[in-house]
């Protein structure tokens, strides 16, 4: 077994098997090994520019970090908990192949500075990936969209049926929503992507290391410009899971949608087979599962973020151990992110729309009142004043257990003496549709505008 000799000198006693246990990270933080050589390769670089390794040691470096990561994607690395942490075992490999070269390459940097450097590289990689879920799952979602422009669905509020919309105007909606959502995640990256290392511990180095150099290599758009801040600062991290929070939520919602719908109550939608399973007991059970589990999860996500801030909230400068514990949550938002971006994309297009239930949905809840309404007003009737006559034929179609387009012309007529013949005409679903024909609005060809809108901005 491995001694820690990079810091064992201070100490009369060797740390205690469960301490070892309770603090060493290597069994979560070995996933950030491909970036902690590509921030080892550019430091190395750069202190070969700046006169404080020698082209031989740099050289050695190399050789002997690609054989480390040949072995790494190999599967050949043994990771061992004495080492305590990523860092430590791969400069222990390094320094076992190439001799007192791989010795040298922490020369004017600290593992502060290196792990805030590690997960910077590794979550920018990941955000450019859940970039590229986030709009597949729009396209998804826009095709739907497309096949259903005219199917009509009741739009509800408090979940009770309020006026119609397109069924594409609806998942539109969720289109918008991830598109907020990609947009942070752009805004996110720009913070992620500054580069902390060259504050080492916390004050910096004395050697003359050259921070421009090794950002360059290394793609980051910023130098963090306080030494301090640099080692100590997780705001990146907690920003994130904020940002995956907000789409766990938006699709915790659609899940929700999903499953109600997919109830034989409602009967608006089938999800494919593949994506539901049965019950043990009940064999006419078809259960929603994928959606009900995302539902789930984004609890899981939310619980991360209030972890991650719970975990910054009294931590004085600079760099503290309570820092080890902001891996594994962000970790685990990116995994849980990045699974239920890439199976929600292929769920919707798995999902069967019944469009005769959405229609027959509609004229079970007096969902044209609204356009009753704004008929007698545009006959000249002052809103409220038609508001008040809509209610009462309303509450009359009610007792008769029709839906106002179902009464007769005389009963209707009976409200306001402005009711003529043309009334029907405001009475259809498809016409509550056409009638919002504005920029936003619910009108087919509305819809099929901000379909075409959203396909030309993702191009």
């Amino acid at each position: 077994m491995h001694d820690n000799k990079t810091w064992s000198g201070r100490f009369n006693e060797p740390v205690s098997e469960l301490v070892k246990k309770y603090t060493g990270s290597i069994d979560f933080d070995k996933r950030l090994a491909t970036w902690d050589i590509q921030g080892s390769l550019a430091h190395a670089q750069m202190l070969q520019k700046v006169g404080v390794l020698s082209e031989q040691d740099l050289a050695d470096i190399q050789q002997g970090m690609a054989e480390i990561l040949e072995d790494i994607q190999n599967g050949r690395i043994e990771w061992s908990l004495d080492l305590e942490d990523v860092h430590m075992n791969i400069e222990r490999r390094l320094t076992d192949k190439i001799g007192d070269a791989g010795k040298r390459l922490h020369t004017g940097r600290s593992r502060n500075d290196q792990v805030a450097t590690d997960i910077r590289l590794w979550l920018r990689d990941e955000i450019t990936v859940i970039q590229d879920l986030i709009r597949a799952l729009q396209t998804s979602l826009l095709d739907l969209a497309e096949e259903n422009v005219d199917v009509v669905m009741p739009g509800f509020t408090h979940l009770q049926v309020a006026q119609p919309v397109s069924f594409g105007h609806h998942m539109l909606a969720y289109v918008e929503m991830l598109g907020r959502d990609f947009e942070r995640m752009v805004d996110c990256r720009k913070r992620v992507n500054r580069m902390p290392l060259g504050a080492a511990a916390l004050a910096g180095t004395t050697y003359p290391i050259d921070r421009t150099i090794t950002a360059e290599l290394l793609g980051f758009e910023q130098i963090c410009q306080n030494s301090l801040d640099a080692v100590s600062d997780r705001d990146f991290a907690i920003e994130f899971t904020a940002a995956a929070s907000l789409v766990m939520v938006h699709l915790s919602r659609l899940s929700e949608e999903l499953i109600l719908w997919m109830s034989p109550r409602v009967g608006f939608i089938d999800i494919a087979d593949r994506f539901c399973t049965g019950s043990s007991i009940m064999p006419q059970k078809k259960n929603p599962d994928v959606p009900e589990l995302v539902r789930g999860k984004s609890g899981r996500v939310v619980g991360h973020l209030m972890g991650m801030i719970v975990l910054m909230k009294s931590q004085p400068l600079a760099y503290n151990k309570d820092n080890q514990e902001d891996k594994e949550p962000l970790f685990d938002t990116v995994d849980t992110l990045v699974d239920t971006l890439r199976i929600y994309a292929d769920m919707m297009r798995g999902v069967t729309v019944k469009a005769d239930n959405m229609r027959a949905a509609v004229m079970q809840g007096f969902a044209m009142a609204t356009d009753l309404a704004d008929y007698l007003v545009k006959k000249g009737m002052p809103f409220r004043d038609s508001h008040e006559v809509v209610a009462l034929a309303v509450r009359f179609a009610d007792g008769k257990g029709v839906d106002l387009s179902e009464l007769a012309f005389e009963e209707l007529a009976q409200f306001s003496d402005l009711i003529a013949e043309d009334v029907f005409e405001y009475l259809t679903p498809e016409g509550a549709l056409n009638a919002r024909d504005h920029v936003g609005g619910t009108a087919p060809n509305q819809v099929r505008a901000q379909i075409a809108r959203w396909r030309e901005l993702m191009a």
